[in-house]
């Protein structure tokens, strides 16, 4: 029954997620490539041999790989490791295509559509990704609304960072470094990828308006979500009496707006603090890779079915919570998608910039060398970011009780 348990909360919701997330991924990039008249080979969801597989009116494969982790879109002609044939590859292709007396499917190759089209094609990929997670916060808002704490202060924490920066109980935060603040949770957003930063911060006070500098401090917090994390913290608490909290409804135009706004913001502190790692201000000890992200999947349903009653309240509190991780995930996703990063879209765009450039190709086996550097820097964050996970379960400690 525990097993059960484990496979039902863990297993199968970080399948559901991370199938959702890279499935629209590749959606975006099917439906522009069609879109442009694109010939493709095929689509799978999930890697390996197929389990299930037919093939649809246009002639595109379609398949459910036996490894649900991801997936990919096979255009024609597309059999280099770089997915871009040089010159020479491109002449050979339109020989053969033109010897088999298949001249006329050439102008729906990928490879020889103009570069604009491709281009387009390798950035529908994370545009899907964030539009899936905007649409995911807008359906929400709008189905829901959110139940919100407003940014007034009821309690400083003494010798915190808030003190020493002025803060009083009865403040009302309304804007942070530059961003309008509407809820409490805004101030955490800003707050926790900024500590040893210093933020400006407009609050009211009575009747007028108040500029305070304050520093966040690194503190470890821990959550029902993502574990003990080290966050940059404030100091400061809200009144969070039944009374307090404020249900906010959203039309649907609103409600787009707010889930754009909330993707945005998600993007925003992903890449501050990536550029922060990558500066050396922080340590990259929160990276987080597939254990991680199935840890935070299980915490997620886990924290829905503890709150809830019956069958149908549990699925339904732990879809809603999944639904969320879902759009963050999805536009983490995006973005690292658009890294200038052979393998990446990114990497594709950067040799479509260089080819716009040039009038030509980059040699094959310039790309298929930066194909190899670029794959080497993926799994190796992949196997950082996995050494970051066990370290977090505390693996090796128990490894380290086993033979000691």
């Amino acid at each position: 029954m525990q097993f059960i348990q484990t496979v039902l909360l863990s297993v199968v919701p970080f399948l559901l997620v991370l199938g959702i997330v890279v499935t629209v991924h590749e959606l975006g990039h099917f439906l522009a490539a069609k879109a442009f008249g694109t010939k493709i080979d095929r689509f799978s969801i999930g890697f390996g041999s197929a389990i299930a597989s037919w093939t649809d009116k246009s002639g595109v494969d379609w398949r459910i790989g036996w490894l649900p982790v991801g997936g990919y879109v096979r255009f024609a002609g597309d059999d280099n490791a770089a997915s871009i044939p040089d010159a020479e590859d491109l002449a050979g292709m339109r020989r053969e295509l033109v010897s088999q007396g298949r001249g006329e499917e050439i102008e729906r190759y990928f490879h020889f559509k103009p570069i604009y089209q491709r281009a387009i094609i390798a950035a529908a990929g994370p545009i899907a990704n964030f539009l899936l997670a905007i649409t995911i916060f807008a359906v929400l808002l709008s189905a829901l609304g959110e139940w919100v704490v407003p940014a007034r202060i009821a309690t400083v924490v003494p010798n915190s960072a808030a003190m020493a920066a002025g803060f009083q109980p009865g403040d009302l935060i309304v804007r942070a470094n530059g961003r309008k603040i509407v809820r409490f949770d805004d101030i955490a957003e800003v707050v926790s990828v900024r500590a040893n930063v210093p933020i400006q911060f407009v609050v009211k006070r009575g009747d007028r308006e108040v500029v305070l500098t304050g520093t966040p401090r690194w503190q470890m917090r821990t959550d029902p979500v993502g574990g003990a994390q080290r966050l940059g913290t404030l100091g400061i608490i809200p009144a969070q009496t039944a009374d307090d909290y404020v249900n906010v409804r959203y039309n649907p135009i609103e409600a787009v707006q707010r889930g754009t706004q909330r993707t945005w913001h998600t993007l925003e502190t992903t890449v501050y603090y990536l550029g922060r790692m990558i500066t050396g201000q922080v340590n990259a000890d929160q990276l987080r890779g597939p254990l991680g992200i199935a840890t935070v999947t299980k915490n997620v349903a886990t924290l829905g079915a503890d709150s809830s009653q019956g069958i149908l309240e549990i699925v339904t509190r732990s879809s809603l919570n999944l639904l969320q991780l879902v759009a963050v995930l999805s536009v983490s996703i995006g973005f690292m998608n658009l890294l200038p990063v052979p393998v990446l879209d990114g990497g594709h765009l950067m040799f479509y910039a260089y080819e716009a450039v040039f009038r030509r190709p980059l040699a094959a086996k310039v790309q298929a060398a930066g194909y190899r550097v670029g794959l080497a820097l993926v799994l190796g964050l992949m196997l950082f970011a996995t050494w970051n996970d066990l370290q977090r379960l505390n693996v090796f400690k128990l490894f380290g009780g086993l033979f000691s």
